[in-house]
C-alpha cells in the first residue's frame, strides 16, 4: 500500500474523468496495473455517497487491505471535497453463503447525506437485502465472480449500479469472458480499456513525478516506462498492455464454421486472358458485364424484396484475392449469404463495376464496409461517393478494429445467427484467423486455394466486414437501387476475338 502522504486527491487524468462521466448501468474496464483506476473510482463514489440523491456504496475487492484503501481514499477525497463525513468505522456484516451465515470485515463511512461507504474485506456472493453501487476491483481474481456478478446485478432493479475494474488473468478466466461478450454485444454494459501506453499518454508519468516530487523529463519518462516494463518482464503484456495470456492459437473451431455452412454458390472470375488489363475499355466492360448477367444476375433476382441488404468487400488486385460478399438480414436476424464472389487478378474498373451491379440490385440496401488499405481505399472511396458515407465505410484495418469487430462475429457463429457459403476455401480463410497478442487478426502468411490461387484469408475479412456492416445503425435505402442508367454497358463484346 503507498504511503499515505502520497495519496493527497488532485484532479483526476483524462481516462479516469471518462471512466467516472459513463453513468452506464453497468460499466466494465480492463485496464493496466497501477494506473489509479480505483483511486478514481473512490473519488466518484464518495460524491454519490455525499450527495442528497445518491446510494449507498459497495466496494469489494478480495483482500482486507484492498478494501482499506479503499475506504481511505474515499476519505480522502471527502476531506479534499469539505463533505460531512464521520470516520472510518471497522466492524462486521453479515451475508449468506449457501446454506450457511459468513460474517465479513468491513469498513465504512457515513456522510451526512444518510448514505454510506462500505469497503468488504472479502467477496460476498449474496447480496440480498443490499442496494446502491456495488465496486467488484479486480474482478479476474475474484473465485467465483459468476456468481458475484448474478449477486450485484440484483441491485439494478431499484436504481443501483455495478463497477466491474480488473486486469487480466488468463484468456480463459471469467472477466475476459465478460469483455468479450460486451464486445460482442451480448450484454447491454459499457467497456472500457485502459493499458499502461494509454494512461502514459493521458500524464501518468507528469503525475506520478508532481507526487514524488520530481520534475518530469523528456530523457525520464522514457527510463521510467522503460524500467516498469522491465520489472514485470513476461506478464507485461497481460499486467500493461491489457492482453490476457494464453490467449493464441486458432479463433474459429472447423466444426463450429462448418455448422454455419449452408449450400449456396460462390462465384469465382478470373480474366479470359494474361493481357486482359490492356484490353481496350468497351471489350473489359463488355466481358465483364457478361459474367455478371450470366451467373450474379439469376442469384439477385432471388433476393428477397423485402429484407435488409448489406455487403462487406476484401480488397486484393495481382496477389491476393477481392472477395464480395452480399448478405440479407432475415426475420430471425440470421445474417445470411446468399453467393460470394471471388475476383482474382482482376482490374480496378472491372472490380468497380462488379460491386456497383451487385449493390445497385441489393434490396433495401443498409450499409456495406470495405477493406481500404493500399491500392483498396480506390475502390472503397468510389463506393463512398456512390452511395453515401451514412451507408458505406471505408475500413482502414487496425489492431483496434479487429479487437472490436471480432467478438460480434465468433457470436454470430456460436450463436447460429450467421448462414455462409458451403465452400473449402472459405472454411481455410475463416480458420485463418489466429489469435495474436489477445486479438483475432489474420497472420501475414499466404496459403493456396484448391483451384491454386494465392490465398491471404480474403474472404474471412469479407465476412468480417460484412457482419460488422449488418450491425450498422443506418436505415436503408426503399426497395432496389439499380441504376437508371444502363446503357453504360450495352456494348457488346465480340465473341472469340482477342485484342492483340
Amino acid at each position: 500500500m503507498e504511503p499515505r502522504e502520497s495519496r493527497t486527491p488532485m484532479a483526476l487524468l483524462p481516462y479516469q474523468q471518462r471512466w467516472c462521466a459513463d453513468k452506464t448501468p453497468v460499466k466494465v474496464i480492463e485496464k493496466s496495473r497501477r494506473i489509479g483506476l480505483s483511486w478514481g473510482e473512490a473519488a466518484d463514489t464518495a460524491l454519490l455517497a455525499a450527495s442528497t440523491s445518491g446510494m449507498d456504496a459497495w466496494y469489494i475487492g478480495y483482500t482486507k487491505d484492498m478494501a482499506e484503501e479503499f475506504i481511505r481514499d474515499c476519505a480522502d477525497w471527502a476531506r479534499m471535497y469539505g463533505l460531512a463525513a464521520g470516520e472510518i468505522d471497522e466492524g462486521e456484516e453479515v451475508f449468506i453463503d449457501g446454506e450457511e451465515k459468513q460474517s465479513i470485515l468491513t469498513f465504512t463511512i457515513r456522510f451526512a447525506s444518510g448514505w454510506r461507504i462500505t469497503a468488504l474485506s472479502s467477496s460476498p456472493r449474496n447480496l440480498r437485502g443490499k442496494q446502491g453501487r456495488v465496486i467488484i476491483d479486480e474482478a479476474a481474481f475474484h473465485s467465483a465472480l459468476g456468481e458475484l456478478l448474478k449477486a450485484a446485478l440484483a441491485l439494478l432493479i431499484w436504481g443501483g449500479e455495478v463497477h466491474v475494474i480488473s486486469t487480466h488473468d488468463g484468456a480463459e478466466n471469467p472477466f475476459n469472458d465478460l469483455c468479450q461478450d460486451i464486445r460482442a454485444g451480448k450484454v447491454p454494459y459499457s467497456l472500457h480499456r485502459v493499458s499502461f501506453d494509454d494512461a502514459v499518454a493521458d500524464g501518468l508519468y507528469e503525475r506520478v513525478c508532481l507526487r514524488t516530487g520530481k520534475t518530469p523529463t523528456d530523457e525520464g519518462k522514457a527510463k521510467w516506462v522503460a524500467d516498469i516494463r522491465a520489472q514485470y518482464r513476461d506478464n507485461a503484456a497481460e499486467e500493461l498492455d491489457c492482453i490476457p495470456k494464453n490467449s493464441g492459437g486458432a479463433w474459429l473451431s472447423r466444426a463450429l464454421i462448418e455448422a454455419r455452412m449452408v449450400d449456396v454458390p460462390v462465384l469465382r472470375w478470373k480474366p479470359p486472358a494474361e493481357d486482359f488489363a490492356l484490353w481496350p475499355e468497351h471489350l473489359r466492360t463488355a466481358e465483364m458485364r457478361e459474367w455478371l448477367e450470366t451467373h450474379v444476375a439469376p442469384l439477385l433476382r432471388e433476393l428477397d424484396p423485402n429484407l435488409k441488404s448489406g455487403f462487406g468487400m476484401d480488397f486484393g488486385r495481382s496477389g491476393d484475392l477481392s472477395v464480395l460478399g452480399p448478405f440479407q438480414i432475415q426475420q430471425n436476424l440470421v445474417r445470411r449469404f446468399p453467393f460470394a464472389v471471388e475476383l482474382a487478378n482482376c482490374p480496378f474498373d472491372q472490380q468497380r463495376e462488379a460491386l456497383f451491379y451487385i449493390g445497385d440490385r441489393l434490396p433495401n440496401l443498409l450499409a456495406g464496409k470495405l477493406d481500404a488499405r493500399g491500392n483498396g481505399q480506390y475502390l472503397a472511396e468510389k463506393a463512398v461517393q456512390k452511395w453515401g458515407p451514412e451507408r458505406i465505410e471505408a475500413v482502414m484495418l487496425s489492431q483496434t478494429w479487429y479487437r472490436e469487430n471480432t467478438a460480434p462475429l465468433k457470436a454470430a457463429f456460436e450463436d447460429g445467427t450467421i448462414a455462409v457459403p458451403c465452400d473449402a476455401d472459405h472454411l481455410d480463410d475463416l480458420r485463418a484467423f489466429q489469435v495474436v497478442k489477445g486479438i483475432p487478426m489474420i497472420p501475414d502468411a499466404r496459403t493456396k486455394g484448391t483451384d491454386g490461387q494465392q490465398r491471404h484469408g480474403d474472404a474471412g475479412v469479407m465476412y468480417l466486414l460484412a457482419y460488422a456492416a449488418s450491425r450498422a445503425e443506418a436505415q436503408p435505402a426503399a426497395g432496389a437501387t439499380v441504376e437508371a442508367d444502363e446503357d453504360t454497358y450495352r456494348v457488346l463484346r465480340p465473341r472469340r476475338i482477342a485484342w492483340v
